[in-house]
């Protein structure tokens, strides 16, 4: 497995701010082999962001030894592809399809894309969708843009997240079958299974579907998204996790997405993840 750390997880990410190389000498320094890039609407990589640009961030990577493991976005859970505003559904396509081109510049091989939402989590102003209508919408969406994700060769990597949605592994398979297509497949995140169910069974089903990794440790007994915490200071059953990855044979990036930013959070976050990918 490579071990990989999220742009957000350095100070500054989150507002897009983070000097894109100096992320990537800081992962470097802290042992990390790569960083997931974030895209925002403002910041250092956006929607904006051109072909030579980039090539500037590929060509500064690689002279520093660097992999750039995928790129993600916050964006979906204001622009969602199963909103019932098609205007903003519209939005949510272009914003995948910008993903796909800035990944291809990139030479890269997946994006992370949430692929609608019953709501959102930490908005409670934010409109209830019905999980059918949402369950059609994004069936439909990921549909129209697994053209583009083929032509490029990226997969657009559908997360388990916080949404209300594709709630159990059964359902995230089906779902991702059902489009058909060989370059739309999973980005499985360990921790933001832990509500409802194992990590080690969603490993399993999923299988040669998952194509990235997020890491992220989980306190049930909290239950809230204070639950979150440190790598190993949770309730996944680290053990369990990397045997079922061994038996899908997944050694690809494993990106640790961990936030608030602390000025301790990338050593203490690189350490962890030394002792979970020796079990």
């Amino acid at each position: 497995m490579k071990k990989s750390i999220s742009y957000w997880s350095f100070e500054g990410g989150l507002e897009g701010s983070k000097d894109i190389k100096e992320c990537l000498k800081e992962a470097k320094a802290k042992g990390f082999e790569a960083v997931e890039l974030c895209v925002g609407e403002k910041g250092k990589l956006t929607l904006q962001t051109d072909e030579k640009e980039c090539q500037k961030i590929l060509t500064f990577a690689r002279e520093i030894g660097m992999d750039i493991s995928s790129l993600a976005t916050g964006l979906y859970w204001e622009y969602s592809l199963t909103d019932d505003r098609k205007e903003l559904r519209d939005k949510a396509k272009n914003i995948t399809l910008k993903l796909l081109q800035l990944a291809s510049w990139l030479k890269l091989d997946a994006i992370l894309v949430i692929p609608g939402a019953v709501d959102v989590f930490f908005n409670p102003k934010s409109p209830v969708v019905s999980y059918d209508i949402v369950y059609e919408r994004a069936l439909a969406a990921i549909k129209d843009l697994a053209p583009r994700a083929e032509e490029l060769g990226v997969y657009i990597a559908i997360e388990n997240v916080w949404n209300k949605f594709l709630l159990s592994p059964l359902e995230m398979r089906d779902f991702i079958d059902k489009i058909g297509s060989p370059y739309v497949a999973a980005y499985f995140d360990v921790g933001n299974t832990l509500l409802t169910g194992y990590p080690e069974q969603w490993i399993r089903i999923l299988g040669k579907r998952i194509k990235r990794v997020h890491f992220k440790d989980f306190k049930k007994s909290v239950g809230t998204v204070e639950g979150f915490c440190d790598l190993l200071r949770g309730d996944v059953n680290w053990p369990a996790v990397k045997k079922a990855f061994r038996e899908i044979g997944y050694d690809g990036y494993v990106t640790a997405e961990m936030m608030p930013y602390r000025e301790d959070l990338l050593e203490v976050t690189s350490r962890a993840m030394d002792k979970i990918l020796k079990m």
